[in-house]
């Protein structure tokens, strides 16, 4: 069996199984709408619906893959960043699965609209949410005193908003931290947990002991938090529970989870949010 052949097999194998990932998810997300909205299930073979499936299915797929696919490229050590001194630092963090590297189109997209300090940190799923909290935290310290800044932005999409929540509201990174955005966090779980590998993933058990802590603390005051999330979250089931009763609430729709870091319409709001063209 040659090279390119084992290659080019294990890739549609990748592929067969994110498709079938993608399927099962939105199949969950619409047995729990449909539930919820028992009305809808008589038109759920409208020619609109059927129009709509492939727009939304089809992309999600195609950035999950994408993503996976990326993962390698985040396992190296990058060589250090060049950022400017006086400059508010942006750190993304990851969700479960991946790593720094799902970041690029989203930091390419960044840079375009004119943030050239962009910083981003790897968040193992295999540690715990207190080791993780503490890497985010050395991480900001290093940004702020390398740089001379008081404070950092942070973007947490999935379960890196739910790190960045645990430092900004249990750990004192409240006064560390300017602008908060969330992009698809969990903040009440997701009933897919079960699905989950990663030792990480329990944290997101619905109603789980440390989500009761975290939904238990007060806002952080001072920070300014935004809180993207679209309607049809593939990943947070239901969509409740990407919602907060605090910050200002930016609801998207016909985009899949893992969109969230690629499309336009996230990322437009992502930009606004940084350049305070949203009030809070």
């Amino acid at each position: 069996m040659s090279l390119l052949y084992l290659i080019v097999t294990l890739l549609l194998l990748l592929l067969i199984f994110d498709l079938l990932v993608i399927l099962l998810s939105f199949s969950i997300l619409w047995y729990e709408y449909a539930n919820s909205h028992p009305e809808l299930v008589k038109n759920r073979f409208s020619r609109d619906n059927l129009r709509q499936l492939p727009r939304l299915l089809l992309p999600e797929a195609f950035f999950n893959f994408v993503t996976i696919l990326s993962v390698p490229f985040g396992l190296y050590t990058p060589k250090k960043q060049s950022l400017k001194r006086g400059v508010t630092p942006i750190l993304l963090l990851h969700g479960l699965f991946v790593n720094r590297a799902c970041w690029f189109w989203f930091q390419t997209r960044l840079k375009r609209h004119g943030f050239e300090n962009i910083a981003t940190i790897n968040l193992s799923a295999f540690h715990s949410e207190e080791v993780l909290t503490e890497l985010l935290a050395k991480k900001v310290d290093e940004l702020r005193h390398h740089l001379g800044v008081n404070k950092v932005h942070l973007v947490g999409h999935s379960m890196g908003g739910i790190i960045a929540r645990n430092y900004v509201q249990r750990r004192g990174g409240q006064d560390k931290v300017d602008r908060l955005i969330f992009l698809g966090t969990p903040h009440q779980g997701s009933k897919l947990t079960p699905f989950s590998f990663m030792p990480l993933g329990k944290l997101l058990i619905p109603g789980s002991d440390f989500l009761t802590r975290l939904n238990s603390e007060p806002p952080p005051a001072q920070v300014q938090v935004y809180n993207i999330y679209t309607c049809k979250d593939n990943m947070v089931l239901p969509n409740s529970s990407a919602q907060l009763d605090w910050g200002t609430q930016i609801p998207l729709d016909n985009m899949g989870h893992t969109s969230l870091i690629y499309r336009a319409a996230a990322i437009n709001a992502t930009v606004a949010a940084l350049k305070g063209q949203l009030s809070s």
